[in-house]
């Protein structure tokens, strides 16, 4: 059984067209190949409405190897990790929080927003790429984490 194919001349935005690009780069395949993808299942997973200050590391793992994204979406924070920004989340809630720690609390929130952030879009990367993942929230570890 033959397949018809047909040329089609399409003009896409430079950014659109570097993800593209990238992520043929990034899985050693043929543009057009990525382009073919792209076109039967969608675009890869968008990252510029995430807040800015987490944009460019979510824009970086577009160029990554299918190998340093399942190593990002199998990651955890260490067990001392979870336990600091728990007891300081239980501190801030009970009010007792000092100066130094509601700063080292909002680095850690931070660091922790954009881990998850990038477990996240790392999963959606790979499942965009034909790989079965499992979803993001029996990845994301702090997840158990409560939130005060």
């Amino acid at each position: 059984m033959t397949m018809t194919t047909h040329t089609v001349r399409l003009q896409l935005p430079e950014s659109l067209y570097i993800r593209l690009q990238q992520a043929a780069q990034a899985t050693h395949r043929p543009l057009d190949d990525v382009l073919l993808h792209a076109v039967q299942v969608g675009s890869p997973p968008r990252w510029d409405d995430a807040p800015a200050e987490f944009q460019a590391d979510l824009a970086a793992l577009d160029r990554l190897a299918d190998e340093a994204l399942w190593y990002i979406a199998r990651s955890h924070k260490t067990e001392a990790d979870m336990e600091r920004y728990q007891e300081l989340l239980d501190k801030n809630a009970n009010g007792i929080l000092s100066a130094e720690e509601r700063d080292e609390l909002s680095q850690l929130r931070l660091e922790f927003d954009r881990f998850m952030l990038c477990k996240v879009q790392a999963a959606a990367l790979l499942r965009w790429r034909g790989y079965q993942v499992l979803p993001p929230e029996t990845i994301i570890s702090p997840g158990t984490l409560q939130a005060h």
